[in-house]
């Protein structure tokens, strides 16, 4: 069964759902890809992995204390000892635990010449905020464009800061942008929004090959229907993070309509 959303399940950017998804997308693209691309090239699945803490980190709390007053009556022999105020309570806290943060992404290798022509990237929660994620994302970026390799970034995600590009003042809730390293500064951008359903994209290799055309919309509603989040997501709450003004009212009228809301 497909998310009823015609592009982008806003419901799936929970933290809970999130990186499951962005796994299975790695997964599914890969195994799309692979079969169009052999035996020239072959689709090779890496990890990024570095430590990070913070609000997002699993965080330990002070367990409860309880400390009661002895009276002086019962232990003379220590008449010095302090003792806490009944007014005073102890404060809960959480402490940024580090955590080790693995982020997958895919890379497109010749096989002949074992070079990495094409690198597709999927955003995570981290990329999009201040933080060693973001940092090391865009310095790999950074690498990616001052070379001859492609780039193919994947921005599902609806909170946090986009990935910086100059010109035409996009402004969109999602993003697919296709940089080829021969084309360089120039990229195609694709934006769309959540009323939109998530546009196909050509992956760049040689340019002797002919580009395959991954339908991510295809792609999304499989990983949707593997992972069967139908069973899983109340559509009678709002989605977390939340939506814009406009975005809630459009989403309440799409899920009444398919008797996803009374």
């Amino acid at each position: 069964m497909p998310s009823p959303f015609p592009g982008v399940d806003p419901y799936l950017e929970h933290p809970d759902f999130w990186p499951g998804i962005h796994n299975l997308l790695i997964a599914e693209i890969a195994r799309f890809l692979s079969p169009q691309l052999r035996p020239k090239y072959r689709v090779a699945v890496e990890v990024r992995m570095y430590e990070t803490s913070g609000e997002n980190s699993l965080a330990v709390g002070i367990p409860d204390i309880t400390i009661q007053r002895r009276s002086t009556a019962s232990n003379p022999s220590m008449p010095n000892v302090a003792v806490l105020s009944p007014a005073v309570q102890p404060v809960k806290v959480t402490l940024p635990i580090p955590e080790i943060v693995r982020e997958a992404y895919l890379a497109i290798k010749q096989v002949e010449k074992k070079e990495v022509v094409t690198t597709i990237e999927i955003l995570s929660p981290t990329n999009k905020r201040s933080g060693k994620g973001r940092e090391m994302y865009e310095k790999k970026r950074e690498q990616i464009l001052g070379s001859r390799t492609h780039l193919i970034e994947i921005d599902l995600l609806r909170r946090g800061e986009p990935m910086p590009v100059f010109g035409n003042n996009i402004n969109s809730l999602y993003r697919i942008l296709v940089c080829r390293g021969n084309r360089l500064p120039s990229g195609d951008m694709y934006a769309f929004n959540l009323q939109n359903s998530i546009p196909a994209f050509p992956v760049p290799l040689r340019p002797e090959d002919v580009e395959p055309i991954v339908d991510l919309q295809q792609l999304f509603n499989q990983v949707y229907d593997i992972a069967g989040y139908d069973m899983e997501i109340d559509y009678s709450r709002e989605p977390i993070p939340p939506l814009s003004e406009t975005d809630t009212v459009w989403a309440d009228v799409w899920l009444r309509d398919r008797g996803l809301r009374s």
